[in-house]
């Protein structure tokens, strides 16, 4: 999980890769389910009816087993889908700043909620409202800065398997040691 842009879809579907395990993008099945884009969506029925629809969607894909997820950016809006991803997940809060997100985004069109004269404000807005209840939902938070996808997905390979959450994932064993607090896990804690 994290801010649209955040690399969320990207890291995903290579971390699904590495584990063997199938990869869903939230957004891609609500489209699906909706017949149209979210954009659409969006405008033509508001964000309440959009945030209905994803709510039901994320119930159901977090009680799929062995998949790795990928939220939509407002999944953590509704305290119901915190507390499934907190329950039934191993979560991770791919952490990007709205300055990072403004360069890899500024260009999109596709992203409703940044469809505003001052995409960066907007972003900013998001943030300072979403990082508190993606920290309260994350089992891990994952610096995205500069490193490579490759690197982040070989910092959650490694946070899963100091947890033992490899092992859940991809029912095959592997060494762990004991559990650990979530700011004792955390791959950063800024």
């Amino acid at each position: 999980m994290g801010l649209p842009g955040s690399g969320k879809s990207t890291v995903g579907r290579q971390l699904a890769r590495r584990l063997g395990l199938r990869f869903v993008d939230s957004d891609q099945v609500i489209e699906l389910r909706l017949g149209c884009s979210i954009r659409e969506y969006f405008e033509r029925e508001g964000e309440d009816s959009f945030r209905d629809v994803e709510e039901q969607v994320l119930d159901e894909l977090t009680l799929s087993q062995s998949a790795v997820v990928s939220t939509g950016g407002g999944s953590v809006l509704r305290a119901s889908n915190r507390r499934r991803l907190q329950e039934r997940t191993i979560t991770f809060y791919l952490h990007s700043t709205p300055d990072e997100v403004f360069k890899r985004l500024r260009h999109d069109q596709n992203r409703p909620l940044l469809q505003v004269a001052d995409p960066l404000a907007r972003l900013r807005d998001l943030y300072r409202v979403r990082d508190p209840l993606y920290r309260q939902s994350a089992h891990f938070v994952i610096e995205t800065g500069r490193p490579s996808v490759a690197s982040l997905v070989n910092m959650i390979v490694m946070q899963l398997e100091l947890s033992g959450g490899a092992a859940a994932a991809t029912g095959v064993p592997v060494a762990a040691g004991p559990n650990q607090s979530r700011a004792e896990s955390s791959a950063s804690n800024p």
